[in-house]
C-alpha cells in the first residue's frame, strides 16, 4: 500500500500554482482557452469511441456558440440541457459559456411534467436534448407538450421557450441539431461575446431539492465554479495531465466541477461513463491510464468486489474520491488493498456551494477519512483576495437550528458555510434565498454536525444519510452492475 510523499504533494501543488498565479477572476470560456493555449493537442475528453483534444473542444464549442448566436441566444439567456455523459457534453457546455448564456443542466431521469416545470422555472429560451433516456422518451414528451416543436416552440406552459435542438441528427426530420447549428462560424462575434462576460455573472443554474421538498435553482457564477474546481485540483494534488474517470452525471456538480472543470487546471482529461458498470470502470482505468476515480460509496463497493474477480492493470490509479454518503473503515481498507491507490478522499458539499467545500487531505488516515467529511478546502491561488482565513475556500460554523444563534467550536448544531463558492441565491425564490442565506453570506446547510478543534467537519448520523451532496440524481440513478 503506497502513500504519496509530502515532497511530491508540494511539487504538484507548486506546479499548479505557477499556472494559476496571480488568480484572475474570469469566465469559464476564458479559463478553458488558457488551458487550450498550454495544451492544444492533449486529450480533454476520452471515451472508448472517441477522443477530443483541448483544441478540438475549443474549435467545436466556438462553432456551436456561433450557431447559438445566430439562433438569437443572448448573454444571460438560459439554455437548458437534457444530456447524458456523452463525449460532446463539454463542447455544448463551453459553447453556452462562450456567449455569456446560462447553462441549466437537467436531470435526464426527469419525466414530462418535471421537464416542463424546470424549463418554466428557469425561464429557458433554448433546450438542447438527447432523444431519450432510460426513464423518458424525450421526443414523445416534446410532441405532447410542444406540438410543432421541430420548427418553432410556442407554449403557454413555458412561454420563454423558443427552440429545441437535438444533440444528434437523424432522430427527427426537420428538427434543429447541434451539428446543423455548428456549420457557421464567426470568430469575431463569438470572441466579442466571450470578452464581455463578467466573472461574477451567472454561468449555471443547477437544481437541487435541498431540504425544502421542492426544486430550487441555485445560481453559480463563473468565478465560483473556477475557484471551486481549482481548489479541488490543488487539495487533491493533481499531477500534470491528470486523468479522471467517473460515471457520475455531468449535470450534477460532483462530476461537472470535481471532474470536468478541475481536470483542465492540470491539462488533464476526463473519461466519462454514460452508464456505471464496475467492470467497465476497471477496464477504463487500464485502457486509458486513469489517475483518479470519482465514486459514491455504493459504486465503490461494486468496484472493489469486481476488482478481486479479475486481473486488471490498475498501476495508473493514484487516487480514489468517494463521497455523498458514509463509507466505513472496512470499505476504505478494501479500496487500499484491492485498488492500491496512493491517496483516498472523501468530501462534503452541496449544489449551492459549487460542489465540495470540504475534503480530507492526502495522508489522512483511513480512520479519519471514515469518520469525518473533510476540512474546508485549500484554495491556493484561488483563495487569495477572499475573506476566508487560512488559505481556505470556505469556513464553517454551527448554529442553533431553532433560534439561529452561533455556537462555540465543537458544539453540535446546524452547519452553516460562507466563502467565494457559495451561491448568491435561488432563481425566482427570494423568500427561500433570504431564509437560507443571511446578510453576511452564511448559508444554512440543513445538515447537523460540528467542527472539531482540528477544523474537520463531522456530520450527525441523520445528516450523513441525507446529505445534499448526493442530491436527487443518486436517489433515481440506475446502472448495470453485471
Amino acid at each position: 500500500m503506497g502513500t504519496l510523499a509530502e515532497p511530491e504533494i508540494a511539487r504538484r501543488r507548486d506546479a499548479l500554482e505557477r499556472t494559476a498565479e496571480p488568480w484572475t477572476p474570469r469566465s469559464l470560456a476564458a479559463a478553458f482557452d488558457d488551458a487550450v493555449a498550454r495544451h492544444p493537442d492533449r486529450p480533454y475528453v476520452i471515451t472508448d469511441a472517441v477522443t477530443h483534444t483541448y483544441a478540438e473542444v475549443a474549435e467545436r464549442s466556438r462553432r456551436l456558440a456561433a450557431g447559438l448566436l445566430e439562433l438569437g441566444v443572448e448573454p444571460g439567456d438560459r439554455v437548458a440541457l437534457l444530456m447524458d455523459n456523452r463525449a460532446d457534453y463539454p463542447i455544448v457546455k463551453f459553447a453556452i459559456a462562450r456567449i455569456g448564456a446560462v447553462a441549466v443542466a437537467l436531470n435526464y431521469s426527469y419525466r414530462g411534467d418535471e421537464i416542463v416545470q424546470r424549463l418554466r422555472q428557469a425561464g429557458a429560451s433554448v433546450l438542447i436534448s438527447i432523444d431519450r433516456s432510460v426513464a423518458t422518451d424525450f421526443l414523445a414528451v416534446f410532441d405532447e407538450r410542444f406540438p410543432g416543436w421541430e420548427s418553432e416552440v410556442r407554449s403557454a406552459e413555458v412561454p420563454s421557450l423558443r427552440s429545441i435542438v437535438l444533440a444528434e441528427p437523424g432522430w427527427r426530420s426537420g428538427a434543429l441539431t447541434v451539428p446543423g447549428l455548428s456549420r457557421q462560424r464567426d470568430d469575431d462575434a463569438v470572441q466579442k461575446a466571450t470578452d464581455g462576460i463578467l466573472a461574477d455573472a451567472v454561468a449555471d443554474i443547477v437544481f437541487t431539492s435541498g431540504t425544502t421538498g421542492h426544486a430550487l435553482g441555485a445560481e453559480l457564477t463563473h468565478d465560483m465554479l473556477l475557484r471551486s474546481a481549482y481548489g479541488s485540483a490543488y487539495t487533491r494534488a493533481f499531477d500534470d495531465g491528470w486523468r479522471i474517470g467517473f460515471a457520475l452525471p455531468l449535470y450534477h456538480v460532483f462530476g461537472y466541477v470535481e471532474g470536468m472543470l478541475a481536470a483542465m487546471f492540470a491539462g488533464g482529461a476526463i473519461v466519462p461513463q454514460r452508464v456505471f458498470n464496475p467492470r467497465s470502470a476497471l477496464e477504463q482505468i487500464q485502457e486509458h491510464g486513469i489517475n483518479e476515480v470519482l465514486f459514491v460509496p455504493t459504486m465503490t463497493v461494486a468496484v472493489v468486489d469486481q476488482a478481486v474477480k479479475g486481473d486488471f492493470d490498475l498501476t495508473s490509479l493514484q487516487s480514489v474520491f468517494s463521497a455523498a454518503a458514509p463509507a466505513p473503515v472496512w470499505l476504505w481498507n478494501r479500496v487500499m488493498s484491492d485498488l492500491n491507490p496512493q491517496m483516498i478522499f472523501t468530501g462534503y458539499g452541496q449544489t449551492e456551494v459549487s460542489a465540495a467545500t470540504a475534503l480530507t487531505l492526502p495522508g489522512d488516515s483511513i480512520e479519519l477519512v471514515a469518520n469525518v467529511v473533510g476540512t474546508p478546502k485549500l484554495g491556493g491561488a484561488a483563495a487569495v483576495g477572499t475573506a476566508v482565513p487560512d488559505g481556505r475556500l470556505a469556513e464553517y460554523r454551527t448554529i442553533d437550528p431553532f433560534d439561529g444563534h452561533v455556537l462555540e467550536r465543537g458544539e453540535p448544531g446546524e452547519l452553516t458555510v460562507r466563502g467565494p463558492q457559495v451561491t448568491r441565491g435561488y432563481i425566482g425564490d427570494p423568500a427561500q434565498t433570504s431564509a437560507s442565506i443571511d446578510a453576511d453570506g452564511w448559508l444554512r446547510t440543513g445538515d447537523l454536525g460540528f467542527v472539531d478543534d482540528a477544523g474537520y467537519l463531522h456530520l450527525s448520523a441523520a445528516a450523513r444519510s441525507s446529505s445534499r451532496w448526493a442530491a436527487s440524481w443518486w436517489r433515481r440513478s440506475r446502472w448495470n452492475s453485471c
